[in-house]
């Protein structure tokens, strides 16, 4: 135990000076000009106007001269800058279409599967006449539905689209993707069925058996091809910060859960260290990258207005990197853990507070003075609150670290509440964006009908935070009812009643904002609406071209 916690120890002290020498190494430059670092996601005198393909035509001029208010744009953009951009963009539609449809089509999945769960904890007898539809096995299929179908395969298309953007070069590799998406669907697959017929591994987030769990591997192994092919393709002599996140999640994931679902590796109270090992990991090492990857590419996108400050980029980045795989630990605050890996994983969570200010500083003053384009890029509406809900989630998680708190939270629906902040409140709101983004560029189509853009807002936003209220306030009520040796038991469980039953009716609007969300992105795939003419890529010519399809009003 001493070799192991010397270990540990080491470990930590090492990322904590390496997190030093990095903060030095900035300091004097060694990487480079952050000024220059910032603007290599534009074409030569882009900064200053607007790229928003969610936008209707006279929402884009509104964007372009809220945002102009605050910058200048440039002489026109090289046109033959434009046409490489687009080449970038067919080389990666095929692969990032396929899967922005799988996480779409388990998004609904996710959603009722949820919801039945959500209403099974306030009426446990509505749906009691079939195993699958038990409790155990419902929430289960949806905890992984959403994880491994949704928010994997959003990562996965957001992922592949970037790389080819960032890099500036053609998609190299498609079909490993290709290849390898399809066998993560079908371990996808496998995993919910064997769930739903009783066949699983009994720990949260690894609930799906070996077979399965291989499928996945092997899938994320695969993804990560065109990462690697295209790097070596690259036509940029830095790589942009979005870049990192992306990458170090491809390949981050692969290995986070192979480690994970080797048979035979894992007993007892180490079975359970591991479990939360990973369990956070999973959010922090890979949905967190790319969420923060997709933030950093299309709020000074959609603005044309470069990020505050490129260093601090990297600042959180690295911190992320150094800090986050031991937080994990904190979940297992009195159980017969050694205290010590405790500590550690205390001091990790609070020391995770850098890189989350450094990303809450620089993505709230590259918006400053720009809020008014919120009201005319449906883009930047969801990116923009899922950034603040990654600020939001990162502190309470610190907060929740330590001992004093979590002795309240521990084992009640606050930490629920808190899961669903971060993987729902930041990624999925990051994600949303990005497809409404992404996908007129994939399908050289317009979103058919944008007032279903602001429908699904409104109601996956108002859902979401009554889902959030309730379980958070429930969940602390919870808490202290069962710190108090004088109220039984039952009295914890039935004073949050109220709150279970506020956070279906949360749930059932979410999820109807997600079948809208559903709704709409197939309508556009059946090509309803007007089709695009051209690029309308950028400044005057693009709102011609808007004007010219008769917009999307």
């Amino acid at each position: 135990m001493e070799l192991t916690a010397g270990l540990l120890l080491s470990t930590f002290l090492l990322s904590l000076l390496a997190l030093f020498v990095f903060i030095w190494s900035m300091s004097k430059d060694l990487f480079g000009s952050g000024v220059e670092a910032a603007k290599i996601i534009f074409a030569k005198h882009e900064p200053g106007r607007v790229e928003e393909p969610a936008a209707t035509g006279t929402g884009l001029q509104a964007l372009q001269a809220a945002v102009s208010s605050q910058s200048a744009a440039g002489p026109p953009v090289d046109p033959v800058e434009l046409e490489e951009r687009l080449r970038a963009d067919r080389s990666s539609a095929l692969v990032a279409g396929v899967a922005l449809t799988f996480a779409v089509l388990w998004l609904i999945v996710g959603s009722i599967a949820g919801l039945i769960a959500s209403i099974k904890m306030h009426a446990p007898d509505w749906l009691a006449d079939q195993a699958w539809l038990t409790f155990g096995r419902i929430r289960p299929i949806h905890l992984n539905a959403v994880a491994y179908g949704w928010a994997s395969f959003a990562a996965i298309g957001v992922s592949l689209w970037l790389l080819p953007r960032l890099l500036k070069t053609e998609l190299a590799g498609a079909r490993w993707a290709l290849a390898g998406g399809a066998i993560w669907n079908l371990g996808v697959l496998i995993g919910v069925a064997a769930i739903a017929t009783g066949h699983s591994n009994g720990m949260e987030w690894l609930e799906f058996p070996l077979p399965a769990a291989v499928l996945l591997i092997l899938g994320g192994a695969l993804l990560g091809v065109p990462l690697l092919l295209t790097l070596l393709k690259r036509r940029v002599h830095h790589l942009y910060v979005s870049v990192w996140y992306i990458a170090a999640g491809l390949l981050w994931f692969p290995i986070l859960y192979l480690v994970a679902n080797i048979p035979g590796l894992h007993f007892g109270v180490q079975q359970a260290a591991m479990n939360w090992w990973y369990g956070h990991n999973v959010l922090g090492l890979w949905f967190t990258p790319i969420g923060l990857a997709a933030a950093y590419y299309f709020i000074p996108k959609v603005l044309g207005k470069p990020i505050y400050s490129y260093n601090l980029s990297l600042l959180g980045f690295w911190a992320l990197a150094f800090f986050y795989s031991q937080v994990g630990g904190h979940h297992l605050i009195g159980g017969p853990v050694p205290s010590w890996l405790i500590t550690i994983s205390i001091v990790q969570s609070v020391m995770m507070v850098i890189p989350v200010i450094a990303v809450a500083i620089n993505q709230h003053m590259t918006v400053v003075g720009n809020f008014r384009a919120l009201l005319y890029s449906p883009t930047l509406r969801f990116v923009v609150l899922g950034a603040m809900m990654y600020t939001l989630a990162s502190l309470q998680g610190s907060l929740e670290s330590l001992r004093s708190v979590n002795t309240v939270t521990h084992f009640t629906h606050f930490t629920v509440a808190h899961a669903h902040l971060g993987l729902y409140g930041f990624f999925s709101m990051v994600m949303f964006g990005a497809i409404y983004f992404i996908m007129p560029r994939i399908m050289d189509w317009e979103w058919p009908y944008p007032r279903l853009i602001s429908l699904h807002f409104w109601l996956v936003v108002a859902g979401f935070a009554v889902y959030f209220v309730a379980l958070t306030v429930g969940g602390w009520l919870q808490g202290l009812a069962l710190l108090d040796a004088q109220r039984p038991f039952m009295e914890s469980v039935t004073l949050t009643i109220p709150y279970l039953e506020a956070r279906s009716l949360g749930g059932a609007l979410m999820t109807l904002g997600h079948l809208v969300f559903a709704l709409h992105f197939f309508l556009m795939g059946w090509r309803f609406g007007p089709r695009r003419l051209g690029a309308a890529l950028l400044g005057p010519a693009g709102f011609r071209a808007k004007a010219a399809a008769g917009g999307a009003l």
